[in-house]
């Protein structure tokens, strides 16, 4: 071969190198811009299906949204509906209070000798919200009142019977023109419970007590003197009434153990009860509180004064016609709820 077909023959085959390089290099980028297409379709496809998952996701969360809003908003609407329907409307003036009626329940019967519940023993309590004080304003049973909702005329006792814990608190409303934000309806065995989950009570007793009631399974026999009363001493303490004062004298010995009740509530060797107490209450006591006053209530609790609770008699006197009816002093009664309750022009000067 000559020096001429020889130097041919090498740029052929260089020639055919380069174009299989070309071709190499072009496959190459072929493949790369198939890869990139791959990868952006991949993208896009993922994109949309994110964006997809998002946009259901955000419908149905929203739609849960509005439904939880939806629901709170009837169970709160529901609440206020009960509410007016337990207490009445609340009047602002009284926004600085948290007012609550206690009623202590006793077993009775009607005069045609039914059984029926009758409020034993009636406490208005009011809590100041921003310095926790308390007065306890002591209803006596026997005080005769004009019922709520136009049911006539009677001893307090015997609302309870009619209407429940919503004819006594429209009633009391009546009386004094006062708002009560809450109830408690309690029966004294329930409340010998919580004076056993707390240890028992110590008072002082003034006299001898001595009852007898075969009917009613009651048998009082307390001794005078300083005593350590335990559920059911506590609950023959507040019951008994056979002395001269009668329902007077039940009163005025209520507001002597309400003082020492709360005391021994708020003592630190208290607190280890408080779940005992919390599930007697749960389990045994009506009340008009719900969930969505909770984190009132707590509040007001947590703010509660050591200092004793002031106690009031509701004034008055027994009834000339009938000395077991106790008739309130109007004017008395009047002067002491404006006293509790000073108006807002008179709190700021």
């Amino acid at each position: 071969m000559s020096e001429y077909d020889a130097e041919e023959l090498a740029a052929q085959l260089q020639s055919e190198n380069s174009r299989e390089n070309i071709q190499k290099r072009r496959s190459q980028r072929k493949r790369k811009r198939r890869m990139a297409f791959l990868r952006g379709i991949f993208r896009m496809i993922s994109t949309l299906l994110l964006l997809v998952t998002v946009t259901v996701s955000g419908y149905y969360l929203i739609g849960w949204g509005v439904q939880v809003y939806r629901d709170i908003r009837d169970m709160y609407e529901a609440y206020l509906i009960r509410q007016e329907e337990n207490r009445g409307e609340v009047d602002v003036r009284f926004d600085g209070y948290t007012n609550v009626l206690v009623l202590g329940l006793d077993d009775s019967v009607n005069m045609d000798n039914v059984a029926e519940k009758r409020a034993d023993a009636i406490l208005l309590i009011s809590m100041e919200n921003a310095t926790g004080k308390v007065r306890i304003l002591n209803i006596p049973r026997d005080t005769w009142v004009t019922v709520a909702q136009d049911k006539g005329e009677t001893r307090l006792a015997h609302v309870y019977a009619v209407g429940g814990a919503p004819l006594m608190v429209r009633t009391i409303n009546q009386m004094f023109d006062i708002s009560i934000h809450q109830y408690v309806v309690i029966d004294l065995a329930t409340f010998g419970k919580i004076v056993d989950a707390l240890g028992g009570i110590d008072i002082y007793i003034e006299r001898n007590m001595d009852y007898d009631d075969p009917e009613a399974g009651l048998s009082i026999h307390m001794r005078q003197g300083y005593r350590h009363l335990d559920g059911v001493g506590a609950e023959h303490y507040l019951r008994y009434r056979s002395d001269d004062l009668g329902d007077l004298g039940r009163t005025q010995r209520q507001q002597k153990f309400v003082k020492a009740f709360y005391a021994k509530l708020l003592r630190v060797d208290t607190l280890p009860k408080v779940p005992a107490i919390a599930d007697i209450l749960k389990q045994n006591v009506t009340t008009s509180a719900e969930l969505f006053d909770s984190m009132h209530i707590g509040n007001v609790i947590r703010k509660l004064s050591i200092e004793p609770p002031r106690t009031i008699m509701l004034p008055g006197d027994f009834s000339r016609k009938d000395d077991t009816v106790w008739i309130m002093d109007r004017a008395a009664a009047d002067e002491i709820i404006h006293e509790l309750f000073p108006p807002e022009e008179a709190g700021t000067q």
